[in-house]
C-alpha cells in the first residue's frame, strides 16, 4: 500500500520543526514516517534523516516536504531528486509552493515545480549577492562588519611585542595574554604596518 513519507528540516538547533511536523500530519503523514533533521543544512549532501527518508520510499510512495527549500539549494540538486523519485515511481508532493500544494506525479504539477525551484535558486543568488555587495560597501567606507568584539586590545599586543622585543619567549607571553601565537603575529603584524 502506498505511502507519504514526510520529511522536516531546521538548519539550526533552536529552530523549531513543530509548524512542518503538524503540517505534515495534517495531510495524513504518520507519525512512524515522520523523518526529521535537526541543525543541518539543506546545502549539506549527507542529512542522514533525509537519506533515511528516501530510503523507505518504495514504488507508489509520496516524499511530502512543506517547502521547497527542505529538498536542497540549488535547482540542479531539486530537479536531479525529482527526477531520481519518478524514475523508482516515488511522487513529490510540496504544500507550500505558490500558495498550494503541488504534486510532481502530475503533469501540472511538474511543471510548476521546475518554475518554482528555479526560482527559489534565483532568490538565494540574488540574496548573496546583496550581502556580499554590503560588505563590500561596509568595508570600502570603513565601517564595522560586525563580528565578535575584540577582546584584547592593541595596546594590549604592543605591549605584549615590547615584551617579546625585551626577551620574554613569545609561547609565555601570548599564553598570558590569552591569544593563540598566529592570532597574536597577525594582530601584531597589523601593527607594525
Amino acid at each position: 500500500m502506498a505511502k507519504l513519507i514526510g520529511y522536516a528540516r531546521v538548519s539550526t538547533r533552536d529552530q523549531s520543526t513543530d509548524r512542518q511536523l503538524t503540517d505534515l500530519l495534517a495531510v495524513g503523514v504518520r507519525h512512524d514516517d515522520l523523518y526529521v533533521d535537526h541543525g543541518v543544512s539543506g546545502a549539506r549532501a549527507s542529512r542522514p534523516e533525509f537519506d533515511r527518508a528516501l530510503k523507505a520510499l518504495i514504488d507508489g510512495d509520496t516524499l511530502v516536504i512543506t517547502t521547497l527549500d527542505r529538498l536542497g539549494r540549488s535547482t540542479q540538486n531539486m530537479l536531479d531528486l525529482a527526477e531520481e523519485l519518478r524514475r523508482r515511481g516515488v511522487g513529490l508532493r510540496v504544500l507550500n509552493l505558490g500558495g498550494g500544494d503541488v504534486d510532481t506525479e502530475t503533469p501540472m504539477g511538474s511543471m510548476v515545480f521546475t518554475v518554482m525551484a528555479a526560482l527559489a535558486q534565483m532568490e538565494r543568488d540574488i540574496k548573496r549577492e546583496r550581502i556580499t555587495d554590503s560588505v563590500a560597501k561596509r568595508r570600502a567606507a570603513g565601517l564595522d562588519l560586525g563580528g565578535r568584539p575584540r577582546r584584547i586590545t592593541d595596546s594590549q599586543v604592543r605591549n605584549a611585542i615590547r615584551l617579546i622585543d625585551s626577551g620574554e619567549p613569545v609561547a609565555q607571553v601570548t599564553r598570558d595574554l590569552g591569544m593563540s601565537r598566529a592570532t597574536f603575529y597577525r594582530r601584531a603584524r597589523t601593527l607594525v604596518e
